[in-house]
């Protein structure tokens, strides 16, 4: 039953602009709006400003609030390689380098579509044991999927140059 969707970006989108030029930036599925947040949060570490601005696109009618963007700044703070972890190639060993293109897989299973307006989609992180959640809502009147809540970013394993025991 499971479906699983894979996505390859050429580079991170600098501005909102550049995320809009993506084919998909359409959002009319879960899958694309997952995939374009987790690259989105890629931008974070250099551009916290800019990445937020892709982030209220990603997220529609319902901007990022301050309480949104301090979870992410103590989520990433000192640990930007968390997101790196999502994309094809990052290992614990080469401290989450993924390679390039940047590749990313996203998946549904059986219980992601509580009903027709809300998905919870999940991204696999190199450095953890099981999938990590993201949460979406599709806006009826456009059929867009809109991020609603990033809940994947939970610690995981450190790089293992910064690991005193590896």
């Amino acid at each position: 039953m499971n479906k699983t969707e894979t996505f390859t970006f050429s580079k991170v989108p600098q501005s909102v602009a550049e995320l809009q030029q993506l084919p998909e930036a359409t959002l009319d599925s879960p899958f694309k709006t997952t995939a374009l947040a987790m690259l989105v949060l890629m931008r974070w570490e250099e551009d916290k400003e800019g990445c937020h601005s892709m982030l209220d696109f990603l997220r529609g009618p319902d901007p990022m609030s301050p309480f949104a963007k301090q979870f992410l700044r103590d989520r990433l703070t000192g640990k930007a390689y968390k997101v790196a972890s999502f994309f094809a190639g990052a290992t614990v060993e080469n401290s989450y380098k993924p390679t390039l293109p940047l590749t990313i897989s996203v998946s549904d299973n059986p219980y992601s579509y509580p009903d027709d307006k809300w998905a919870t989609l999940y991204v696999k992180s190199a450095g953890a044991d099981s999938v990590r959640p993201m949460k979406l809502r599709k806006k009826p009147s456009t059929g867009q999927w809109f991020l609603n809540d990033i809940q994947c970013l939970s610690d995981i394993r450190v790089p293992a140059a910064d690991d005193p025991w590896a």
